[in-house]
C-alpha cells in the first residue's frame, strides 16, 4: 500500500513538473496555435506570405531558327547577292520570292521571382539577357547579309506554370488506386500510408512565358524587334534539395518577330525567330519561419519555443530529415 501511494506522489509531482514547463527539447507544451512564426497577428499573416514567394537564377542554350518569305517590288533595295552558282549569274525580280533560311545558336541567362498559389498556379516575372549569334540567310543561289553576326538583346516577362504532378497529386493518386483494397486490409493500408510518407522530391510543371524584346547590340541596324510579343511553352521539371531549395531544368519552344526596314520604302520583312530552348535553373524560397537562435537550444528539426514555430537548420538542408538524410 505504502509503494502505491508513493508512485502516486511521483506521478502527481511528474505531471505537474511536465505542465510547468513551457519548452522540452524544443517542444511547446502549450502552444496554442498550429503553425504560428511570429508573436504578432501581423507578423504572422506577413511571415506566411512570403513563404510563398522564390527566387531562381537560369541559364543554358538554344537553337534558333531564323525564316524570312521575301517578296518585294524593289528588290534592290536590299542587301540580297549571290553567294554560289557564280558561273551563272543572276538577279532577284519584283516577281520572285525567295524563302530564306538560316540556324544559329545563343545563350539566355535570366532571373525571376515566383510566387506559388496554392501549389496549383506558379505565376511570376523576370529579367533576362540573351547572348547570340545571327548568320546571313540564304535561300535559292542567294544570301540576305546583315551588318554584324552577333546580337545582345534583353527579355522582360510574364510567366504561368500549371502543377501537373508533385507529392501533394501523388499522395491523391495513390488514395485513389488504394480505394480497391478495404479499410479492413490491414497490409495494404500500411503499404499505402508507408507510401504516402516516403519524400517525393520531384515537381513537374507546364510552364508559359510571354513579354517583349529589349535590342541591346543589333545585328544590323536596320532590324527591329516586332511590335508583338514574344512567348514560349515549356516543361519545367523540378528537384528539391530541401523545403527551399531546388534545382530545375526546362526545355521548350520559343516564337518571335522581327523586322526588316529600309530608309526609302514603307515596307518590310520579316524575319521569324523560332527558340528550341534546354535550360537549367537554382530556385530558393523564402523561408517563412525563423532560424532559431534560443540559447543552448540545439533542435536541427522545426520546433517551437513560447508558442513561435522555428526551424533548426540550414535551408539547403530539410528540416525533418529522415534515416539516411542526416548530413
Amino acid at each position: 500500500m505504502k509503494k502505491v501511494f508513493l508512485t502516486l506522489i511521483a506521478v502527481c509531482f511528474g505531471f505537474q513538473l511536465l505542465q510547468a514547463q513551457d519548452d522540452i527539447f524544443g517542444i511547446d507544451t502549450k502552444a496554442k496555435s498550429k503553425g504560428r512564426k511570429s508573436q504578432s497577428n501581423l507578423g504572422n499573416v506577413f511571415r506566411n506570405a512570403i513563404g510563398n514567394f522564390s527566387f531562381e537564377l537560369s541559364t543554358g542554350g538554344s537553337f534558333h531558327t531564323n525564316q524570312m518569305i521575301f517578296n518585294s517590288q524593289f528588290p534592290s533595295q536590299y542587301p540580297i547577292s549571290q553567294y554560289r552558282n557564280l558561273e551563272e549569274p543572276g538577279s532577284v525580280t519584283a516577281n520572285d520570292t525567295i524563302n530564306f533560311r538560316r540556324n544559329q545558336f545563343a545563350v539566355p541567362v535570366n532571373l525571376g521571382v515566383k510566387l506559388n498559389l496554392f501549389n496549383t498556379l506558379i505565376i511570376g516575372a523576370g529579367y533576362g539577357r540573351e547572348f547570340g549569334r545571327m548568320e546571313n540567310l540564304r535561300g535559292d543561289d542567294f544570301e540576305f547579309q546583315f551588318e554584324n553576326s552577333s546580337y545582345t538583346l534583353d527579355r522582360a516577362f510574364g510567366s504561368v506554370g500549371l502543377v501537373i504532378f508533385d507529392a501533394g497529386k501523388r499522395a491523391k493518386y495513390l488514395n485513389w488506386r488504394y480505394k480497391q483494397y478495404s479499410s479492413n486490409n490491414i497490409y495494404m493500408q500500411s503499404e499505402k500510408n508507408q507510401r504516402i510518407r516516403q519524400h517525393y522530391p520531384w515537381r513537374f510543371l507546364l510552364e508559359a512565358e510571354f513579354g517583349n524584346l529589349f535590342m541591346r547590340q543589333n545585328f544590323d541596324s536596320r532590324v527591329f524587334v516586332s511590335e508583338d510579343p514574344f512567348y514560349n511553352i515549356g516543361l519545367r521539371i523540378e528537384k528539391e534539395f530541401s523545403e527551399y531549395a531546388r534545382f530545375f531544368v526546362k526545355t521548350g519552344v520559343e516564337f518571335r518577330n522581327f523586322d526588316f526596314r529600309t530608309e526609302n520604302l514603307e515596307e518590310f520583312q520579316s524575319i521569324k525567330q523560332n527558340l528550341y530552348l534546354a535550360q537549367v535553373g537554382f530556385s530558393i524560397s523564402l523561408p517563412s519561419t525563423k532560424r532559431c537562435k534560443v540559447p543552448g537550444c540545439g533542435v536541427v528539426m522545426r520546433h517551437v519555443h513560447d508558442g513561435i514555430e522555428y526551424r533548426g537548420s540550414s535551408i539547403f538542408n530539410f528540416q525533418n530529415r529522415k534515416v539516411g538524410q542526416w548530413y
